[in-house]
């Protein structure tokens, strides 16, 4: 894909957005998206999807949000407060990534009271032995709702995610019988879509959020959990999520970066 702008894959890629990319020594990352694997980097301004099938462009596409002007909402986030301004200047390559809702829905159920390296091994552990296979050199792609839903709490012990195995089944339970519409979730009023997914156990107001702002690319989302509620009270007194406007999933990801990298300002 050529003039790609605004975009650093180990910003977006490692923040913890997402769980199915591996890092490579020469900066490339490969992963599964949408049950397609791609090793990709950035050469200048084009972004190679080595692995790709070229028909697979438009999903790619929407994937990394290339379709909108990051640079446009950079310069409307920072004339909101100059704190922004700086945390939007210092990590200008995050892009909010269009990922699977249901993949999206099940990794941040798992997300919650872990870190970024055991969510990523717990995914990895659900995919290889639930997921269907796209390749013998790839790894698995996320399994369906469909396919958990056939399961018990029991059957996931060897993936290890603890008191989660209950709640992974019930989300896909509640997907795959209908009681959950994601694509209809995504339509909704922010709050009522808020309220459907926390009819999933184990599904409260920081999951959901994240399900909103990740999974079903609601841009307005902006997810709270104790280190962002620190870098709000701390950098942003006042200012309520909302003061953000349309973009806030996207100033959340520049004040969470920003915050994680200067420690100090706590």
């Amino acid at each position: 894909m050529e003039n790609v702008k605004d975009l650093d894959l180990s910003q977006t890629l490692s923040c913890g957005q997402c769980f199915r990319w591996k890092e490579h020594p020469d900066g490339s990352f490969s992963g599964v998206v949408r049950g397609r694997y791609a090793r990709v980097f950035l050469d200048g301004d084009r972004l190679i999807l080595d692995g790709a099938d070229e028909a697979d462009r438009a999903m790619w596409f929407d994937y990394f949000d290339l379709g909108l002007d990051y640079a446009k909402v950079r310069q409307e986030l920072s004339a909101i407060h100059p704190t922004l301004a700086e945390a939007a200047r210092y990590a200008p390559g995050i892009r909010i990534l269009d990922q699977e809702p249901f993949e999206a829905l099940i990794s941040f159920i798992i997300s919650q009271n872990n870190n970024i390296k055991r969510i990523t091994g717990i995914v990895d552990r659900l995919s290889e032995r639930f997921g269907e296979s796209i390749g013998a050199d790839a790894p698995h792609a996320f399994p369906t709702a469909q396919r958990l839903a056939a399961l018990s709490p029991d059957d996931l012990a060897p993936i290890r995610a603890g008191f989660r195995q209950r709640y992974i089944i019930d989300a896909a339970r509640k997907v795959a019988d209908g009681t959950i519409d994601l694509e209809q979730i995504r339509a909704l009023p922010y709050d009522e879509a808020r309220t459907e997914l926390m009819q999933i156990t184990g599904v409260g107001v920081k999951v959901a959020d994240c399900v909103l702002l990740y999974g079903l690319h609601r841009l307005d989302g902006f997810p709270l959990d104790v280190w962002m509620k620190r870098a709000m009270a701390a950098l942003f007194e006042g200012i309520e999520p909302s003061n953000f406007g349309q973009y806030a999933g996207i100033a959340q990801q520049y004040i969470f970066h920003y915050a994680r990298m200067h420690p100090e300002l706590f």
